[in-house]
């Protein structure tokens, strides 16, 4: 039997993450539970936790993203305050191209890379296409610094 997953990654602005890739991905922040879904969702977590008692402060603890069809993974961010030592043993792919090849899958590599910048990311360097076991990629790092490869 198979099982689903969900991705934890440490931050220093849960919300702040969240809110990247929410819009890197066309993922949703997931409405508190009680609400209706409509509206602002990050609003709706505030008056949800002022609510039940949590203290302002607490409020950027943690933050989620779902993705809106239910396929795939949850990205769960919570708050931790080490700072980031070195490379991640563990990177998403983000699949901006599949089923492209050559100049036409680095072009919508390409295009994809300057809307991520434009949302925060930070890019870090491209790889050729190298067939045939690398059809090309670009590395990127989130706002935090988090590696990230377009591919």
């Amino acid at each position: 039997m198979s099982r689903t997953i969900q991705i934890t990654v440490d931050a220093h602005d849960p919300r702040a993450l969240s809110v990247f890739w929410r819009d890197a991905l066309g993922y949703v922040i997931p409405a508190p539970p009680g609400a209706s879904g409509d509206g602002d969702p990050l609003t709706a977590w505030d008056d949800f936790l002022a609510k039940i008692g949590v203290p302002e402060e607490q409020w950027n603890s943690s933050s989620a993203v779902q993705d809106p069809d239910g396929t795939g993974p949850r990205l769960f961010f919570q708050q931790a305050g080490a700072e980031k030592a070195g490379k991640n043993r563990l990177h998403l792919d983000v699949r901006a191209a599949p089923g492209l090849q050559g100049d036409e899958r680095m072009a919508a590599l390409e295009a994809e890379c300057t809307r991520l910048v434009g949302l925060g990311a930070t890019r870090i360097r491209r790889y050729e296409p190298a067939p045939p076991l690398d059809a090309g990629h670009i590395v990127l790092t989130d706002p935090e610094g988090n590696e990230f490869c377009l591919d």
